[in-house]
């Protein structure tokens, strides 16, 4: 297909029905373009070097506390997640099922009218998108979502289908905003091995280590 994002980083669409937002998908495959559906408003972007660098960096940290906390986790990476019914559909930048985990271990692929919705998803916002992707992701029903935007974390809780800000994360209780900060704020100073040591380390200090069944 053609480039349709030369030279911009992203471009929106409008009008475009849902077939037409699946041929997209299609088209593109497994190329590097995030693309967001809103009932015929869609959107394609490119993913910039900053953005892909805290995505990882959030999605290690994750990956560091459910081994630490021994929470058995599933991570999705960006799938795709998309519900005709609301004529919405995404591509989270890191998501993982941990309090689900179970019902998707094993499967090949996610079909929200089977199965549920990611429990944890992370997105970075560095070139804005048009589109809210928030309430997209409200409209899937996930339950919890960790910001990064303007150097700032933010967690953020379902309630109702409407998120509403949290200090403290839903999925690790005992983890708040502000134990975050000075990991990511290492980032710009080391290197992302020592900077995941180090938070391990603290994790065993700090937070209690029960694990699950």
């Amino acid at each position: 297909m053609p480039d349709l994002l030369a030279p911009t980083q992203q471009i929106t669409l409008t009008e475009i029905s849902w077939e037409g937002y699946e041929t997209i998908l299609n088209l593109l495959g497994d190329r590097p373009v995030r693309v967001t559906y809103n009932r015929g408003l869609l959107e394609l972007m490119i993913l910039s070097y900053a953005h892909e660098r805290y995505k990882k960096l959030l999605a290690r940290l994750v990956e560091a506390l459910t081994e630490e906390l021994n929470m058995p986790m599933e991570a999705a990476g960006s799938t795709t997640f998309k519900r005709q019914t609301s004529e919405r559909g995404l591509e989270p930048d890191e998501c993982f099922y941990i309090q689900n985990q179970a019902l998707v271990r094993g499967k090949q692929s996610i079909d929200l009218n089977e199965d549920p919705p990611p429990d944890l998803v992370i997105e970075v916002d560095i070139t804005h998108s048009m589109i809210n992707r928030m309430e997209i992701y409200a409209a899937l029903g996930v339950p919890e979502l960790w910001r990064w935007e303007n150097g700032t974390l933010q967690f953020w809780v379902s309630n109702q289908q409407q998120y509403q800000q949290v200090q403290h994360s839903a999925t690790f209780p005992q983890l708040s905003v502000t134990d975050l900060e000075p990991f990511i704020a290492l980032a710009d100073q080391t290197d992302q091995t020592t900077l995941i040591r180090q938070f391990r380390a603290w994790v065993r200090e700090n937070l209690m280590t029960t694990g699950a069944d």
